[in-house]
């Protein structure tokens, strides 16, 4: 018997094409046909060829604009002047209230009045021993006058008697001058029970009420913005200082209006408060009845013109609260860089900080990157 260990392979290819020849033709199909199915499972096939998932971005090259350089801070609107109005003269209780919160006055216009049932008969009492007085003083020196007549003719009254008629008349004078001052006095106490403006301008607050009880250097009954003027006070960081000057002109945005007020620095602070290293500067505002003191305000200095480099709103990101954007370098990587912003122009954001001026920066998608990611740049 002829082992297969012991066929040669030219006697194996004899044997297997002897055996396909006696097979029907419809048989051999079937045969190829399970041999190319075989191969097919058992030889690996060659991998699709990779699909390139490299992000395409568009970048913006650093562009210098010269832009306005403004110093921002804020603070509050105050009156300018703010006077306290209280009692200078007479204790009293208020008897009449005769101007408002937010009232214009003019100076001298009374605000308020107190009870004058004491001082009232007073006065009047002083008026009338001032009457008195003149009425003895006049008696005195028609006395006088008529003495005089007769020793200059008659002679029948002596010197002495004349010396005693012409010393009534100098003491009933003295008496009318003391009566005149007495009453003077009494009459301003009179006077100082109505609570006068002392300047032009507008209240601002006003506690006295009816019935009150006031005393001289007690409670202040009103608050006077002095010819109304009003003006925000602005903190202003230390760095920023030396680029503040008087005259400077000013924005100020106010809650609630649209439109910015135009100012100008009126004074620069010379105390920098060592807790929060910032100064005071004094804006001065036109009058509005829009700007009420108190009120909380932003102001935008200008203190010149600069070149800096610009981005579109786009291209900038934030992480907290630091700024950065992305820019691809010589290896066409994104690479993540901080940023300072100075503020908004027409044409884009202003850099303050963090940009040399030859970067490539991605101007849009720079969300969906991350730092080393290869990219492509998309041509223009």
């Amino acid at each position: 018997m002829l082992l297969v260990s012991e066929l040669k392979p030219s006697s194996v290819g004899s044997l297997v094409w002897a055996f396909v020849k006696g097979l029907a033709f419809w048989q051999r199909l079937l045969i190829i046909a399970f041999l190319a199915l075989l191969a097919w499972r058992l030889y690996p096939q060659k991998p699709p060829p990779p699909v390139d998932n490299i992000p395409l971005v568009t970048v913006k090259a650093v562009t210098h604009t010269k832009v306005p350089v403004v110093v921002a801070a804020t603070g509050s609107l105050v009156a300018r002047h703010d006077i306290p109005i209280g009692v200078d003269g007479e204790t009293g209780r208020v008897l009449a209230i005769l101007a408002e919160v937010g009232d214009a006055v003019h100076k001298g216009q009374v605000l308020a009045k107190l009870d004058t049932s004491v001082i009232s008969p007073q006065v009047a009492n002083l008026r009338a021993a001032l009457e008195q007085s003149r009425a003895e003083a006049a008696l005195a020196a028609a006395d006088f006058k008529r003495a005089s007549a007769i020793v200059n003719t008659v002679g029948a009254l002596s010197k002495e008697e004349l010396d005693k008629r012409q010393s009534t008349v100098r003491t009933t004078e003295a008496r009318v001058k003391a009566a005149e001052a007495q009453l003077a006095e009494a009459e301003a106490r009179l006077n100082r029970t109505d609570i006068k403006a002392p300047e032009d301008g507008l209240v601002l607050a006003r506690s006295a009420e009816v019935g009150q009880a006031v005393t001289p250097g007690g409670v202040t009954l009103f608050r006077l913005a002095k010819n109304s003027e009003i003006e925000m006070r602005a903190l202003i960081a230390e760095q920023d200082l030396p680029k503040i000057h008087e005259n400077q002109p000013v924005s100020v945005f106010v809650t609630g209006v649209d439109a910015p007020y135009t100012g100008t620095v009126r004074l620069v602070g010379v105390l920098i408060d060592p807790q929060s290293r910032q100064a005071e500067v004094r804006v001065a505002l036109p009058k509005d009845r829009n700007l009420r003191p108190g009120a909380y305000a932003r102001a935008e200095i200008l203190v010149g013109d600069d070149e800096r480099p610009v981005l579109p709103q786009t291209a900038i990101m934030a992480e907290g609260d630091q700024s950065y954007v992305y820019v691809v370098d010589n290896d066409s990587k994104a690479q993540k860089l901080a940023v300072t912003l100075a503020g908004v122009h027409a044409g884009g954001v202003t850099i303050a900080s963090g940009l040399k001026g030859d970067e490539k920066v991605v101007a849009i998608a720079g969300a969906f990157l991350h730092p080393g990611q290869l990219v492509h740049i998309q041509k223009e």
